[in-house]
């Protein structure tokens, strides 16, 4: 049986403007092979939504709880919205200024 496909949506606080947050997940969402996107937001956090095999998306939580580029601090990660999908509605991942 297949994996299923599933959407979240996340937001992370601390210290992860700056620090290449956003490069270093592209590259972590493209060995994982999750799609979505990541842009920084006006209250110092970044946020986005990730789409992927249900392993795949339980991988790139974790990386988002607990990892970050080497530079960042993590506070808090806030996932929202967690659903199964049919199919994908990104193409691949990516970084928004």
């Amino acid at each position: 049986m297949a994996e299923k496909l599933i959407s979240v949506e996340f937001e992370v606080f601390g210290r992860v403007q700056g620090v290449l947050f956003g490069r270093y997940m592209m590259k972590a969402a493209k060995y994982l092979q999750v799609r979505g996107l990541i842009t920084n937001t006006h209250r110092h956090s970044v946020k986005g939504v990730i789409e992927g095999r249900s392993s795949s998306i339980e991988s790139m939580k974790w990386w988002l709880r607990k990892q970050g580029s080497p530079f960042s601090y993590i506070a808090l990660t806030i996932f929202t919205d967690e659903k199964e999908i049919d199919r994908y509605t990104y193409k691949s991942f990516k970084v928004r200024a």
